[in-house]
């Protein structure tokens, strides 16, 4: 079952996708619009992309773009159509120009002018949910990482904690991250600091205001390392108790 949709990396490691990709293979056939549901990074618009290759691709809050899209193509993807200003005129000028319609929504909805419309509709499951195509992808996001930043380093899956907020789109920047940073200099990570600081100061308070940014790396970092606060305090020659003051001050964090 495992698969890779090479012009839009959609992954079918997991039954889910894999029926999501048989639904789209099948769209690929027939003259049909359809909406395509799901959160933000499950792949919605790059099963768009397969079903409709040659489309253009609009945002649907742009209301005036998509009407001038619509005036000018015979198949268009719309992205989050649940945020146009005037779905009931989108809608009618789809059907008035006879466009083919591949859209996609943040969320599952329906109303009288989406289901007149769309005579297919299916979800694509968030990535929690599809912990198969979580390895695969994490192997696929390595491989652009190592052509990226180089290195050998490979992620341990078995202490790795996939960041699936934003479901592929999180994941590939952790993955991402995680290169750029095995081989980090201190000077560039103090450039980085520096950059990110640089419009925030500003303020009597912003010592204390920024302070964690510091702190924090530095005990997750120790009591990671160490296992214990008592040995993380040896290790920083710190007093116990203000480590633990720390660790307070810093719990939202931690």
């Amino acid at each position: 079952m495992e698969q890779v949709v090479v012009a839009t990396n959609f992954v079918t490691a997991s039954e889910a996708s894999y029926q999501a990709l048989k639904t789209a293979t099948l769209l690929k056939t027939l003259n049909v619009n359809a909406l395509i549901m799901g959160d933000i990074g499950v792949g919605k618009k790059c099963l768009a992309s397969f079903v409709l290759p040659d489309a253009s691709i609009v945002d649907a809050s742009s209301f005036d773009e998509s009407l001038v899209s619509l005036d000018s193509c015979s198949e268009l993807i719309i992205t989050n159509i649940e945020n146009s200003p005037n779905l009931k005129r989108l809608t009618e000028t789809i059907k008035e120009k006879q466009v083919r319609v591949i859209a996609t929504s943040k969320h599952s909805f329906s109303n009288e002018f989406i289901d007149d419309l769309f005579s297919v509709k299916f979800d694509i499951p968030s990535l929690s949910k599809r912990s198969e195509d979580v390895e695969l992808l994490i192997k696929l996001f390595e491989t652009e990482a190592v052509a990226l930043f180089g290195g050998e380093q490979k992620i341990d899956l078995a202490s790795f904690r996939p960041d699936l907020s934003q479901n592929a789109k999180s994941l590939k920047r952790q993955v991402m991250i995680s290169y750029l940073h095995q081989d980090i200099q201190d000077i560039e990570l103090m450039q980085i600091i520096q950059n990110y600081l640089h419009d925030k100061i500003g303020s009597q308070s912003d010592y204390r205001k920024y302070l964690h940014l510091y702190e924090v790396p530095l005990i997750r970092a120790g009591l990671e390392r160490f296992g214990s606060q008592l040995q993380l305090a040896d290790k920083l020659g710190l007093n116990r108790n203000t480590l633990r003051k720390k660790i307070a001050e810093n719990k939202e964090y931690l």
